[in-house]
């Protein structure tokens, strides 16, 4: 199941996944509320508990490719997973984003952490061209 977290900056996309997460929650609760932040922000962060040890029986069904193609700035997994913990470390290189995986004892250093200089919103159209114009 995938609960979405109220309280971080509106950039921030922030959920639990708990039990099984199936592709049809991704495409009903996380698609949308990363489309609703990305009409407000050029820059997303992605903030992500994840309380169990395997996410979903079938990822198979899972279609990440639309978080996978968003601009994210910023990650914040938390877990106390081992093997995910590991996995993510390793392979972070290949992710154009700051990365950083926290434990579950320190969830509040990690929604600090996202959102820390996170409050700021893309510029209207009307702003950008006065910008320019100076």
């Amino acid at each position: 199941m995938i609960e979405l977290i109220d309280g971080l900056p509106e950039n921030v996309v922030a959920f639990v996944a708990t039990g099984r997460v199936t592709g049809a929650e991704c495409d009903a609760v996380l698609l949308p509320a990363v489309a609703k932040s990305r009409e407000r922000h050029d820059r997303l962060r992605l903030y992500y508990e994840l309380e169990c040890r395997f996410p979903g029986a079938g990822w198979e069904d899972l279609d990440i490719v639309p978080l996978q193609l968003q601009p994210w700035e910023r990650v914040a997994l938390v877990t106390d997973v081992s093997w995910i913990r590991q996995t993510v470390k390793a392979l972070r290189f290949l992710i154009r984003a700051e990365i950083r995986v926290f434990s579950t004892a320190q969830v509040d250093e990690g929604r600090d952490w996202i959102a820390e200089g996170g409050r700021q919103r893309r510029a209207a159209p009307a702003e950008t061209a006065m910008a320019a114009a100076l």
